[in-house]
This record gives structure tokens, C-alpha cells and sequence, in this order.
């Protein structure tokens, strides 16, 4: 019993000692120290794949980071051609779009032109599926054939 007094007392005489660390303490300064070099360690790859510090490097290791940037250039051309192809395929789905738009539009200007009246587009929900106004009035005056007549297109 005599030896767990003594024992409780020095271990709490050791706590109000502030000049040695706590185990707790001893871990978080390890911990502090791993990240600070593996800090340096990154900061320092970093700047040997920007160019800078290149000095005290051997021949093999140049020939290591030359091979780093070269894997890392293809993966950047990969990926830049992908959106390249991406953005092609999507200008070529909008082109479709607009062609079937263009005949939609040329077919009903066709469908007024025979009927020779004079034609107001929507009025009442000035926007139209792609959110752009089309409030506008068509006007047709019938000639002797299709080629003839006068159009005219006010946009609003």
C-alpha cells in the first residue's frame, strides 16, 4: 500500500514539474516535426519540377524529374484533347440543332408566304425555348411567285 502512495505522489509531483514534457506533448512535437519535413520535402519537389533549384542535383536525379514532368505533360495532352473532343461534339450537336431550327423556320416562312397574310409570332411569351426573345412580326407581301416577295423582320 505503502509503494501505490509513493508512487501516486511522484506521479503527481512529476505533473506540476513543467520542465519535462508530457508523453501527449513528446507525440504532438514528432508529429509537428514528420509534417514540417514533409512540407519542406514537397516545397522542394515543387520547385525542382518549376525549373528552380536544379544546382545540386545529379544527373540521375534530373533524369528522374524529367521523366516525372514528361508523364505529367502526357496526362495534361490527354486531358486537353479529351475537352477539345468534348467541346467539338457539343458545337456539332448545336450545329445539328440550328440546321433543324433554320429548315423549321424556312418551312414556315414557306407555309406563310402561300397563305399571304401577315403573321405575329407569339406575342404573349415573348422567350422562346433557348430563353432569347422572339417577339417578332413577319411581314409577307405575296408576289407572283416565291421568289418575288417582299419580307421584312422586326425583331423585338
Amino acid at each position: 500500500m505503502e509503494n501505490r502512495i509513493e508512487r501516486h505522489n511522484m506521479h503527481s509531483k512529476n505533473l506540476l514539474k513543467p520542465d519535462q514534457p508530457s508523453v501527449d506533448s513528446q507525440l504532438e512535437n514528432g508529429c509537428y516535426a514528420r509534417l514540417c519535413k514533409q512540407l519542406a520535402e514537397a516545397t522542394r519537389l515543387i520547385r525542382h519540377m518549376r525549373g528552380e533549384d536544379l544546382q545540386g542535383l545529379t544527373v540521375e536525379e534530373l533524369r528522374q524529374l524529367e521523366k516525372i514532368l514528361e508523364s505529367g505533360c502526357c496526362r495534361v495532352r490527354q486531358r486537353k484533347s479529351e475537352q477539345i473532343m468534348e467541346e467539338i461534339s457539343n458545337l456539332q450537336k448545336r450545329g445539328v440543332q440550328l440546321m433543324e431550327e433554320n429548315t423549321r423556320l424556312r418551312h414556315q416562312m414557306t407555309e406563310l408566304s402561300r397563305m399571304g397574310k401577315q403573321a405575329v409570332v407569339d406575342l404573349e411569351n415573348p422567350f422562346n425555348e433557348d430563353g432569347l426573345s422572339s417577339e417578332s412580326v413577319v411581314t409577307l407581301t405575296p408576289g407572283e411567285n416565291d421568289d418575288t416577295s417582299v419580307t421584312s423582320l422586326k425583331l423585338g
